[in-house]
């Protein structure tokens, strides 16, 4: 590279061959770096980009009267996404992914020490390395709109800031918040960030850059001092309390099996205790440590089909555009898939229920969500007012005709739904698609009788439908492909990762829910406490326990659904009779208070849900937990995995890629093992064969092995090849 001085005037950019960054100078001397990744949706970090940022500060460096420099998108709504994972994929051993990270540490080291303002200038998602280059530039200025968040994701997927974000965001912003950020992976959406001071103003997009190069204007900012409680943390005793509280509180959330929570603490602690240089030695070298680990393997490999999932029309048509929609059934699940539709999507929505009080529920639904978003200062009250005329109800079928799709989410009862699709024909038009929010009926079944059974499909939701981010979409053997993939594009509007699966009964999910809880509950009527029960598989790495979870569900919807598979597969799936007593005394779970668990009323702070005594009585078993908790979790997991191979061998679900997102985000299948399909590979097929038939052994032919694990097993094969 030459000496000479290089003036780059605005209309002549500089940038560097196979490049993502263009260089060019404004008319009073300051450097605009913009980042536009070629034929990439949004920009990400790769690892050739770290001398390429060097070499282009260097050579604005070159002009004799630089003010400063800004980094600035050239992306629609992307400021930098984070790192290209595949890149990480591609580490084989420790060292690599190790030498990458010290990369980044090197580019954000020169970033950081550039002798003129260097200013980020962020308007969209500015996550993980994104964010690690924000931190090294002196000044941050991000643009007000929904699309800007901010954070270090890198947890989600096992993974640590390994470009200097474990050392700059404690300084920044104070430890207790960074390590906050990092160990939750979660997003701050502008107003947050400002508050954090992790961005020094929030500006229109329309005045991003100008703001920006204002900032480079006014000089190199003095360093900003923490509040004073911050300044505590980072003092000797308060850093141990702080320490102490946080890996107490993280081990117990973690439960282990989440050595990058571990490492992040460990990392920040280094860097606090013995300085920043310490500090970065040690995130690289953990930052390799993890990438190696099955943790992060299987997290990467679950946002790779993630990512892969959302390219996918579900079947080779076009969707059609959806402009308006309707529900039938103002109930828990009609209010959440109104709610969605309106918030994410952005679509209009008419709920019909059979009386106002079922439509007034449903509004009050989606109101107390929005108001929730209103009082954390995430939405205006004039956002709220907005999307809340998105939705409107009827207790007839007036708006009906301008529907283009009806979702009916009406009582788990075939004649109604068949009722529902004849009622919909005759009131909305010829083109309108009806979709069953059915969580177990088939839809050839449901379908029979219509008149255009083409545009007839399952859409089964998850509850709560505002959280739960998995649908299952369910074509039977004549919906069309069109429908297919207008369904499918339509969940993706409403924010939901969408898998397609057989027409049969159960379908995936509740097929290979059903054995697991119900296994639970004979080890509950042997005697094993629910308290001990829920724990077993909480301490295996589940959100929930299964008994808990019936309790979210419902138990007189999950005791509805164990029929119809049992119609359907035969005995392996009969729920012990003994839980008919549960139903009889009318417990429903959360929803009316009373299930497995009691819960306090509304208002009731000081009681937790604590598990309800009086359930031992009405099963005449006195609790008395003889097995261990390994044991327990072994009995349900492993009926789940049986009946998971059964559902890829017989067409239920596409692929092993779809069973391992379904179970993951459907159920929460623990993350960190990857889903089923990748489990059973871990375990090997031979060893949960021969698992499966010691418990068979031991507790009945429904843990007999099925044959296409039988078969795997004698040849050495595996589901993921």
């Amino acid at each position: 590279m030459s000496d000479k001085p290089l003036i780059y005037p605005a209309e002549t950019p500089y940038q560097l061959k196979k490049s993502a960054f263009t260089l060019h100078f404004t008319d009073d001397n300051i450097a605009i770096i913009t980042i536009d990744v070629p034929d990439e949706k949004v920009n990400t970090l790769k690892a050739e980009f770290a001398d390429q940022i060097i070499e282009l500060l260097k050579r604005a460096q070159l002009h004799p009267q630089l003010k400063g420099v800004v980094f600035v998108s050239g992306k629609k709504d992307s400021f930098i996404a984070g790192a290209d994972i595949s890149m990480i994929a591609r580490c084989e051993q420790a060292s690599e992914a190790e030498a990458l990270a010290k990369k980044g540490q090197a580019a954000m080291a020169y970033i950081a020490g550039v002798n003129v303002p260097v200013v980020a200038a962020i308007k969209g998602a500015c996550l993980g390395g994104g964010l690690e280059l924000a931190l090294a530039c002196h000044s941050r200025i991000c643009s007000l709109d929904d699309k800007t968040q901010l954070g270090l994701p890198e947890v989600q997927l096992g993974l640590l800031p390994g470009s200097g974000g474990t050392q700059r965001l404690p300084r920044l912003i104070g430890v207790a918040n960074a390590l906050d950020l990092m160990l939750t992976g979660r997003s701050l959406r502008p107003k947050q960030a400002l508050r954090l001071g992790l961005v020094d103003d929030i500006v229109p997009p329309s005045i991003l850059l100008q703001t920006a190069l204002d900032r480079v204007r006014k000089g190199r900012p003095a360093k900003k001092e923490l509040a004073y409680k911050d300044r505590l943390m980072q003092g000797a005793l308060g850093r141990k309390l702080l320490f102490h509280f946080v890996r107490k509180q993280t081990r117990a959330k973690s439960r282990g099996h989440y050595p990058a929570t571990e490492k992040i603490i460990s990392v920040v602690e280094t860097g606090l205790h013995e300085g920043s240089g310490n500090g970065y030695q040690a995130e690289a070298a953990a930052f390799g440590d993890l990438v190696m680990t099955p943790q992060s393997a299987a997290l990467r490999a679950l946002f790779f089909a993630s990512t892969a999932l959302k390219k996918e029309r579900g079947a080779e048509a076009e969707p059609r555009q959806i402009q308006k929609t309707a529900i039938l059934g103002g109930g828990l699940m009609g209010g959440g898939i109104a709610y969605v539709t309106a918030t994410k999507a952005g679509l209009p929505v008419r709920i019909k229920d059979i009386n106002h009080q079922g439509i007034s529920r449903s509004l009050k639904y989606s109101w107390d969500l929005l108001q929730k978003k209103v009082k954390r200062r995430h939405l205006t009250a004039a956002e709220q007012q907005k999307q809340m005329m998105l939705i409107s109800g009827t207790t007839d079928y007036s708006g009906f005709k301008q529907a283009d799709l009806v979702v009916e989410a009406v009582f788990e009862e075939l004649a109604l739904k068949q009722q529902m699709i004849r009622e919909v024909e005759e009131n909305a038009a010829p083109q309108t698609i009806f979709a069953s929010n059915t969580s177990s009926l088939p839809i050839h079944k449901i379908a029979q009788g219509a008149t255009r059974p083409e545009q007839v499909i399952g859409l089964h939701y998850f509850s709560p439908v505002d959280k739960m981010p998995l649908v299952e979409v369910i074509p039977h053997a004549r919906t069309s492909p069109e429908t297919v993939a207008t369904v499918v594009a339509f969940a993706k509007k409403q924010g939901k990762t969408a898998i397609v699966v057989g027409d049969n009964a159960g379908f995936y999910v509740n097929r290979i829910l059903a054995p697991y809880i119900n296994e639970a509950t004979r080890c509950l009527l042997e005697g094993e406490s629910i308290e001990h029960i829920d724990d077993a598989l909480l301490e295996f790495g589940f959100p929930v326990g299964p008994l808990q979870l019936l309790d979210e569900v419902g138990i007189d919807v999950g005791t509805k659904i164990v029929p119809i598979l049992e119609a359907a597969f035969g005995e392996r799936f009969a729920a012990p009779a003994e839980l008919d007593a549960i139903l009889k005394d009318d417990r429903k779970g959360r929803k009316n208070g009373k299930g497995f668990y009691s819960y306090p009323s509304k208002g009731d702070k000081g009681n937790k849900r604590r598990a309800d005594p009086s359930i031992y009585g009405l099963l005449n078993v006195t609790p008395h937990n003889k097995q261990s908790k390994p044991v327990i979790a072994e009995r349900c997991l492993a009926l789940m995995l049986n009946e998971a191979v059964r559902c890829l061998d017989d067409g239920t679900v596409r692929n092993v890629r779809d069973a391992d997102i379904g179970a993951v985000y459907g159920i929460g299948f623990p993350p960190f093992l990857g889903g089923p399909m990748r489990y059973i590979d871990t375990l090997g097929a031979a060893n949960l064969v021969k698992k499966l038939q010691d418990l068979q052994q031991k507790y009945g032919d429904r843990f007999a092995p099925c044959e296409g694990l039988v078969r795997r097993a004698a040849e050495g094969q595996k589901l993921y090849s």
